[in-house]
C-alpha cells in the first residue's frame, strides 16, 4: 500500500513539474520575459528543496514519515494553484501587431502609412494599466512552494521502502517508482501539449479576430489550465498517507544464509528481542539536534560518497539544462509549434527514459549486481549515451530566411551588419520593434507588412493579403503585384527530413543513458551505513537541486539569450521576449554546453572507480577481522543458551547486517 501510495505521489509530482517544463515558451511570451528569467522560474523550485531538505530528511527520518509526506503534497498541491493566479488577475492577451484593428474584406488598409502617433499611445495606455508588482512573481513563488512540498517525498519514502522491504526486492520497488515518476512527465507533456493548443484567453475573446496560428512565436496558450488539473490531482494524492503507519515490520531475509533457522526463530520467538519488533519511541528534538552535526561529519568525510556527489551535481547540470530547454530547441531548430514539440517529449522521448529505468532495475536483480557491478553498469551505459549523443551535433538546419535579420532584402546572405530598412520601404514610417512576420510569395520571410513595403491590403482576421508590396519581388516577374500573407514561410525541406532522424537518436540516447539510473541509484544507499542512508538521500537531492537544479536553468537560458537575432518588446517599450534565433548558434552553445559537462564528469568517474575499490577492499578487511573475532568468541562457550542470544544480539541477522556478516 505504501508502494502504491508512494508511486502515486510520484506520478503527481511529475506531472506537475514536466508541465511546468512544457509551459516556459508560454510563460516567457505572456509574460514578455527572456529565458533567463525563465530559468530564474524554473530554479526557484530547487530554491524551495534547499530551504528545508536538510532538516526534513534528517528529522524526518525519526518522526512519522508517511504524514510528513502528505503535508508535502499538500503543499505542493497550494503552490500549483498560486501558479496559475496571474491569469485571472493579469488583463487579456494584447498580441504584438502593427496592425491595431481588425478589419473586413471591404476595407482597404496600408500599412506602410501607418500612423506612428496610434501606436505610441496604445503602448502607453497598456503599460500604465499592467504597471506594479510583475505577474511572474506569483509564478516564482508558487514554484518555490512547489519545491519545499515536493521535499519529503522522495528522500523519506525511498528510505521507508528500503527500510522495510526485502533486500532482494527493494532495488525492483525502487524501480517501480521511479519508473511510474517517468511515466508521469508523458502525462505532463500531452496536457501541456493540448493546452499549448488552447489560445490563453478562450472563452474571453472572438477567436475570428485572433490572426496568429499556434506556430507562431507570438503564440500563448492556455497555460494556466494545466496548473490547476496538476494542482488537484497532487491534492488527491496526499490522501493515503494519512492512513498509512509510521513504521512496519522488519522482514526476515529467506536468503540470508548468515542465520541458521534456529537462529532465526530465536529471533522472533526469544523475550529479549520484544523490543526489536515494538514501535520505537519517538526521539526528543534536543537529541535529535545534538547528534546532527556529527552525523553529518561522518557522512561528508566519506571520500567516494563527495566524488559520487560531484558526478552526480555535473551530470544533472547537463540533464537539467538539456531537458528545460529542449522543447524550445525543437520549436526554433525544427520550426514546430509548442503544442508539437511537447506532444513529442511525452509519446516519445519520455516513455523511452520510463523504459530504461525499469529495464535498469530488472536487471539489476537479474543479474544480482553487486556495488561494484552496478558501478560499472552505470558508468558504461552513460559513456555509450554520450557517444551517441554527439551526432545531434550533425543534424543541424540553416536559419530561417527573414529579410533584414538573415539574409538581405534581395535574398543574398548579408554582407555587413543587418538593417530591417531598405530603400524598399525607406518612405514608410515603419518601426524597428514591431515582430508581425509576413511571408512573401518569394519564400522571405518579413517582419511586417510595413517592412515589406505593402501599400494596401484585403481580408480580415488570418485570411488577410497584403498587396503592392515593393520589397517582395521575384526574378521571373520583378514588377508585378506581389503578396504576402500573415506568419513565417515555411523552412525547407531539407530540415523536415533531419528532424525524424533526431527524434529517433533521442529515443536511442535516452534509453541507453536512463538504463543506468535505477542501478546508479541503488548505488547511492548501498555504500553508505544505515543508519546514515536517509541523510545521505537528502544531502544527495540538496547539493544536486543547489549546484544544479538552480543554476542550470538560468545559465542555459543566459547563454541562450545571446543567440536571439529579433527581441519583442512589451507595452511598456522594454524588451520582453525573444521572436527568432540564430539556429546554428543556438545547437552550438546548447548541446556543446551540455555535452561538455558531461565530458568533464567522466574524469571525475575515473577517481571515483579508483576510490570506490580501495573503499570496497577496506570493508572486506574490517568484515573478516570482525567475523573472526566473533567465531573466536563463540567457540569457548558452545552449546550456551545465554552466548547464543548475545551472538544473535549482536548480529542481528537483518538485510541491513548482512554485509557486516
Amino acid at each position: 500500500m505504501f508502494l502504491a501510495a508512494l508511486s502515486f505521489a510520484y506520478f503527481a509530482k511529475a506531472l506537475s513539474g514536466s508541465y511546468m517544463k512544457s509551459t516556459m515558451t508560454q510563460l516567457e511570451r505572456r509574460f514578455d520575459i527572456s529565458s533567463y528569467l525563465i530559468g530564474i522560474i524554473d530554479g526557484s523550485f530547487e530554491v524551495g528543496n534547499l530551504l528545508v531538505i536538510a532538516f526534513v530528511s534528517y528529522f524526518g527520518a525519526k518522526l512519522h514519515r508517511p504524514k510528513i509526506i502528505a503535508v508535502g503534497c499538500i503543499l505542493m498541491s497550494f503552490g500549483t494553484f498560486l501558479i496559475a493566479m496571474p491569469h485571472f488577475l493579469i488583463g487579456r492577451y494584447n498580441i504584438e501587431t502593427s496592425v491595431r484593428s481588425s478589419v473586413n474584406s471591404t476595407n482597404n488598409l496600408s500599412p506602410c502609412l501607418n500612423n506612428p502617433q496610434l501606436s505610441i499611445s496604445f503602448s502607453t495606455v497598456g503599460c500604465v494599466r499592467e504597471s506594479g508588482v510583475p505577474m511572474w512573481i506569483y509564478v516564482f513563488l508558487g514554484n518555490v512552494l512547489r519545491g519545499i512540498g515536493e521535499t519529503p517525498v522522495q528522500p523519506l519514502g525511498i528510505a521507508y521502502i528500503d527500510d522495510y522491504a526485502e533486500s532482494e526486492n527493494s532495488a525492483l520497488y525502487i524501480g517501480c517508482v521511479q519508473t511510474i515518476s517517468v511515466i508521469g512527465p508523458v502525462f505532463g507533456y500531452l496536457l501541456g501539449s493540448l493546452c499549448a493548443k488552447i489560445y490563453v484567453d478562450i472563452g474571453y475573446v472572438d477567436m475570428e479576430t485572433v490572426t496568429i496560428s499556434p506556430g507562431d512565436a507570438r503564440w500563448v496558450g492556455a497555460w494556466w489550465l494545466g496548473f490547476l488539473i496538476t494542482g488537484t490531482i497532487t491534492l488527491i494524492s496526499a490522501v493515503p498517507f494519512w492512513f498509512l503507519p509510521k513504521s512496519l515490520p522488519v522482514p526476515v531475509d529467506k536468503h540470508d544464509t548468515s542465520c541458521t533457522p534456529e537462529q532465526t526463530r530465536f529471533i522472533k520467538d526469544s523475550p529479549t528481542m520484544e523490543h526489536k519488533f515494538r514501535p520505537e519511541e519517538p526521539a526528543s528534538l534536543h537529541q535529535m539536534a545534538k547528534e546532527f552535526v556529527p552525523t553529518l561529519k561522518s557522512l561528508l568525510g566519506n571520500p567516494v560518497y563527495i566524488i559520487y556527489l560531484c558526478v552526480t551535481i555535473i551530470q544533472f547540470n547537463s540533464l537539467i539544462g538539456m531537458v528545460t530547454y529542449k522543447p524550445k530547441y525543437i520549436e526554433q531548430h525544427y520550426g514546430q509549434s509548442a503544442s508539437k514539440a511537447n506532444f513529442l517529449m511525452g509519446v516519445i522521448n519520455i516513455p523511452a527514459v520510463a523504459l530504461g529505468m525499469f529495464s535498469g532495475g530488472v536487471v539489476m536483480k537479474k543479474y544480482k549486481l553487486d556495488i561494484m557491478g552496478a558501478a560499472k553498469f552505470t558508468f558504461g551505459t552513460s559513456l555509450l549515451g554520450y557517444f551517441l549523443s554527439l551526432f545531434f551535433l550533425a543534424m543541424g538546419c540553416d536559419n530561417s530566411k527573414v529579410a533584414g535579420i538573415t539574409v538581405s532584402y534581395g535574398g543574398y546572405e548579408l554582407p555587413s551588419e543587418p538593417s530591417l530598412f531598405s530603400d524598399c520601404n525607406s518612405d514608410c514610417l515603419c518601426s524597428g520593434r514591431e515582430w508581425d512576420p509576413v511571408c512573401g510569395e518569394n519564400g522571405l520571410t518579413y517582419v511586417s507588412p510595413c517592412l515589406a513595403g505593402c501599400t494596401s491590403s484585403s481580408g480580415s482576421g488570418r485570411n488577410m493579403v497584403f498587396e503592392n508590396c515593393r520589397c517582395v519581388s521575384l526574378p521571373s516577374a520583378p514588377t508585378e503585384n506581389l503578396t504576402v500573407t500573415l506568419g513565417q514561410c515555411p523552412r525547407e525541406d531539407s530540415c523536415d527530413k533531419i528532424f525524424p532522424y533526431f527524434l529517433a537518436l533521442s529515443v536511442v540516447s535516452s534509453f541507453i543513458i536512463s538504463l543506468g539510473g535505477t542501478p546508479g541509484f541503488v548505488l547511492l544507499i548501498r555504500f553508505i551505513k544505515p543508519e546514515l542512508k536517509s541523510l545521505a538521500l537528502g544531502i544527495h537531492t540538496l547539493a544536486t537541486r543547489t549546484l544544479a537544479g538552480i543554476p542550470a536553468p538560468i545559465y542555459f537560458g543566459a547563454i541562450i539569450d545571446t543567440t536571439c537575432l529579433k527581441w519583442g518588446y512589451n507595452l511598456c517599450g522594454g524588451r520582453g521576449a525573444c521572436r527568432i534565433y540564430n539556429t546554428s548558434a543556438y545547437r552550438i552553445v546548447y548541446l556543446g554546453l551540455a555535452l561538455g559537462l558531461r565530458t568533464v564528469s567522466f574524469f571525475f568517474c575515473i577517481l571515483g572507480f579508483a576510490l570506490f575499490k580501495r573503499h570496497i577492499k577496506r570493508e572486506e578487511k574490517n568484515a573478516l577481522a570482525n567475523g573472526n573475532a566473533e567465531m573466536e568468541s563463540l567457540s569457548k562457550e558452545e552449546n550456551s543458551s545465554t552466548h547464543c542470544e548475545q551472538f544473535v544480539l549482536a548480529s542481528d541477522c537483518s538485510p541491513d547486517r548482512e554485509t557486516h556478516l
